[in-house]
């Protein structure tokens, strides 16, 4: 079996500048408002085209089975929507905090949709593939548009935005937290009154409604929060567990990593103004136009 050429995708982290849950579907799904934040933090795919249908992973996440992998899963989607004929080997190396509310996943299984659409020449717009993101998951679209966003239903409604550049610190507190979970919880606020996208940039306050059931279940992600507090405000990222505080500079935040707790990870990350996806497709249609 001859495979095509390997490139290069990157796949980025995103921070939920707040989580409001405000309200719940009669399908049990719970509506949410919140802002997506894409950060320089940053999963790394490669994929090279197989001239069969078989989809490969090559050094798979550990513990994790093919039908549970959201890459594996990505690439067979586009392959149902488009009956195309051609496979794909996919390596991920892995930067970005598993159950970290980072949406890691979301972001490789994206990347891997946009990745594979242009090497199989499945020719799908992006309206096309987030439709197939919505599928693998309720992040996954706004990774596939490749644009920080204002975000309402389950999270698939979204309005680009723009967001002042600016350095976090991001800390993880090394314990994975289930989603499901989360927003089964029943002491979960479910009823924020809504709010709008000029009341957010106008600074009224906001908040994750998520965080509070996650402090009570995991101590590591309270006491991350109580140590990071301590230098900024701060708050969860999506359902947890990983948490970060926006900085004045880059010096603070490289400061604020350096004093970190040996028992934790912290990162300093900026603020991007669009994924750098939409960069790598841009480039790969360059080196590949006819």
């Amino acid at each position: 079996m001859i495979d095509a050429a390997a490139s290069v995708w990157p796949a980025p982290a995103k921070l939920n500048l707040f989580l409001h849950v405000v309200g719940r579907r009669d399908d049990g799904y719970h509506r949410l408002q919140t802002v997506f934040q894409f950060i320089n933090l940053v999963d790394t795919i490669t994929l090279a085209a197989r001239k069969d249908r078989e989809i490969h992973r090559i050094a798979p996440l550990p513990n994790v089975a093919a039908e549970d992998d959201l890459c594996v899963r990505a690439a067979r989607a586009l392959q149902r929507t488009t009956d195309c004929h051609f496979g794909a080997r996919i390596t991920l190396d892995k930067r970005i905090p598993i159950g970290g509310g980072l949406g890691g996943g979301s972001s490789d299984a994206a990347t891997v949709l946009v990745g594979l659409n242009e090497l199989w020449q499945t020719a799908l717009n992006v309206d096309e593939l987030a439709a197939i993101g919505l599928q693998l998951g309720a992040d996954v679209p706004v990774f596939v548009r490749m644009r920080n966003a204002w975000a309402e239903g389950i999270g698939e409604q979204l309005q680009s935005i723009d967001l002042p550049q600016q350095y976090f610190v991001v800390v993880d507190p090394r314990v994975h937290v289930a989603t499901p979970q989360v927003f089964a919880a029943p002491e979960l606020t479910r009823d924020t009154p809504p709010t709008t996208i000029s009341r957010f940039v106008s600074g009224d306050p906001t908040r994750n409604d998520l965080e509070p059931v996650v402090r009570a279940r995991h101590r590591e992600v309270d006491s991350a929060l109580r140590w990071l507090s301590g230098h900024a405000p701060a708050r969860m990222s999506g359902s947890g567990s990983c948490v970060f505080a926006a900085m004045v500079s880059e010096a603070q935040a490289n400061a604020v990593v350096a004093d970190c707790p040996l028992e934790w990870r912290a990162y300093t990350v900026r603020g991007l103004a669009q994924s750098p996806l939409a960069d790598a497709v841009l480039a790969y249609r360059a080196g590949h136009a006819r």
